[in-house]
């Protein structure tokens, strides 16, 4: 049985259908991201499955249950870290943890043993007694991870969990989400914007305007692609264009002032380039297609365009609203 199965699901919000009829499942024991720009639908997804928001329509169990007709099962055996802090900044780390054991009926014998676990496995023991107020994004993170984890959920939720920390902090996240799911084979659910975040997924939901428009694992997206990303300059860029159109059947793309193309096995073919190309060329070089790349390719857009436009709806709305005062 999967930990997470979601047939047609669809949740509306006035005229706007912010998920639109999803379907997929999550393997027990596998990280699985939803991937897509802000506005996507992604944390209305997680909400429904985390039996906070009721679906429109279509059907999801988690761990086996129903999210509509067995709502205390299913927040039983989950783990939710929320886009935002939701951590009492006035109690101490420790305190923290005991008012979720507390709230999750946590046996006393279990309940230190477990506290002491979590905070040595997310470096967090030595502040224990400190004030949650006094921590930095990252600690109050890797608290809240603490916390999910407390009541030994089988599926653990994590909405955006590195969003707004500084990318040293991000790798050291994510070293603890590894571990965590390394020693107790959990289920990680996670939605993110960050490319290189989605990398660490072992299966990746692309959703975009509340629709999925792939799923599978990081390196097949990226075989979708048409291989590896060739980058050229040549003196004359015009010939150059006209000789790999006619010669190598590529559709180059200039833009820039260099010429791009996809390939399968771009060493090879570069190696067979550089020794019969008649066009005289600057440079060249070549990569592996990219998360982003896979974006571009089944949306026609990047996602760093897709953010920009969220963020300029957001800042239009705010501005219609102070007029309005």
């Amino acid at each position: 049985m999967p930990a997470v199965s979601v047939e047609k699901l669809s949740r509306i919000f006035g005229t706007l259908k912010a998920v639109d009829s999803v379907s997929f499942e999550v393997n027990r024991g596998e990280i699985f991201g939803f991937l897509g720009p802000n506005g996507a639908g992604k944390t209305t997804t997680i909400n429904m499955l985390c039996t906070l928001l009721k679906p429109s329509s279509g059907k999801a169990t988690v761990n086996g249950y129903d999210i509509i007709k067995q709502q205390a099962q299913v927040r039983r055996s989950i783990g939710l870290v929320f886009q935002d802090s939701s951590l009492d900044e006035y109690l101490s780390a420790e305190q923290n943890l005991l008012f979720h054991a507390y709230a999750y009926g946590i046996p006393g014998k279990e309940r230190k043993k477990r506290i002491n676990e979590l905070l040595e496995l997310v470096g967090l023991k030595d502040r224990r007694k400190s004030k949650v107020r006094t921590f930095s994004g990252g600690m109050k993170r890797r608290l809240e991870l603490a916390r999910g984890l407390l009541h030994e959920p089988e599926v653990l939720f994590l909405d955006e969990p590195t969003l707004g920390l500084d990318p040293q902090t991000r790798h050291h996240i994510w070293q603890y989400i590894r571990q965590l799911q390394n020693k107790n084979n959990l289920t990680i659910f996670l939605t993110t914007h960050y490319m290189d975040e989605a990398e660490n997924c072992n299966r990746i939901t692309i959703i975009d305007n509340g629709q999925i428009i792939a799923l599978d694992t990081p390196a097949k997206l990226k075989d979708c692609v048409g291989g590896d990303l060739v980058t050229l300059k040549a003196e004359d860029n015009r010939t150059a264009i006209t000789e790999l159109k006619q010669k190598y059947r590529v559709e180059p793309l200039f833009e820039n002032g260099s010429i791009s193309f996809y390939v399968p096995k771009g060493e090879e073919f570069i190696a067979q380039l550089v020794f019969r190309f008649e066009s005289r060329l600057l440079s060249i070089n070549i990569r592996r297609p990219t998360l982003d790349d896979v974006f571009l390719k089944l949306t026609g857009r990047a996602i760093r365009d897709e953010e920009a436009s969220f963020q300029d709806q957001l800042k239009q709305a705010s501005r219609q609203r102070m007029r309005g005062r």
